[in-house]
């Protein structure tokens, strides 16, 4: 049954499944849209080690599950960390399989990260910001190819730009084509506000991530956090914001076995407003 106004749920917030389990248990809360994770260390749904063979089998496996793909947020390593010969390769490589992943899924865009999993520079902040941009143009351009978006999921309370004035800097650095993901966790965890976000960065947001936080703790329910998403969410329409939102509830606040019926009331919540 279509749920109307429900959110896109990211297979992430059923990690401890196997793929297939996961988007089983996704359909079966109501769900008609996810993203795909592809993050080693957060979700194993795709190989880290990805080889055209699993290519084909994760897709296959998502398409035969009857949900449509939003988007996949993957990884292709530290982008502000320079790359000899064989890292150059290596990357370029794995971005291609990873935008074979998302045509062969139907997806629109390809998220990656804003920098290695560290506050500190490997080099220096403007030459690492720099680094980072250089391999988000260079992502989309491979990406256009296929028709498919590159977006970046920044503020990232773990990584590089990990608040929201970094994330500025980067944002001032890119070509508007590289879309910006509102994680609402990521700036709450950081001291920000999704609202003023939204109004800063007006036109540039191409998908938004949900779930709740407390200072310097990403990891909440919708609900158990200080996230105001009423308030979030009339920033977004007031900006003109068209674009899709989905549940990203890498939660530790309820049990494996309570997580679908609290995807559905994150949903149902959501939904309302």
């Amino acid at each position: 049954m279509e749920r109307t106004g429900w959110p896109g749920c990211s297979s992430i917030s059923f990690r401890h499944l196997p793929l297939a389990a996961a988007l089983a248990a996704i359909s079966e809360c109501g769900f008609s849209e996810i993203d795909l994770g592809a993050l080693p260390g957060v979700c194993d749904h795709v190989p880290y080690e990805l080889t055209d063979a699993a290519v084909r089998e994760v897709a296959a496996g998502v398409r035969a599950s009857g949900l449509g793909v939003r988007s996949v947020n993957g990884d292709v390593g530290d982008l502000n960390r320079p790359l000899d010969a064989t890292g150059r390769r290596d990357r370029d490589d794995h971005l291609r399989r990873l935008l074979d992943l998302t045509a062969a899924c139907g997806a629109r865009a390809l998220v990656l990260p804003c920098g290695a999993q560290s506050h500190e520079p490997v080099t220096g902040l403007d030459t690492d910001l720099d680094l980072v941009v250089a391999e988000l143009h260079r992502a989309a351009e491979t990406a256009a190819a296929q028709g498919i978006e590159i977006w970046v999921e920044a503020p990232h309370y773990f990584r590089l730009c990990w608040n929201t004035d970094l994330a500025g800097q980067l944002a001032g650095r890119l070509d508007p084509a590289v879309g910006l993901v509102l994680d609402t966790s990521h700036i709450v965890a950081s001291g920000g506000d999704p609202a003023e976000f939204a109004r800063r960065f007006a036109g540039r947001i191409s998908h938004v991530h949900l779930r709740d936080a407390t200072p310097g703790y990403i990891n909440h329910s919708i609900g158990n956090g200080i996230t105001d998403f009423p308030a979030t969410f009339a920033a977004l329409r007031e900006v003109g914001y068209r674009g899709h939102s989905s549940l990203e509830l890498e939660t530790r606040d309820v049990t494996d076995g309570e997580r679908p019926a609290a995807a559905v009331k994150a949903a149902e919540y959501i939904a309302g407003l």
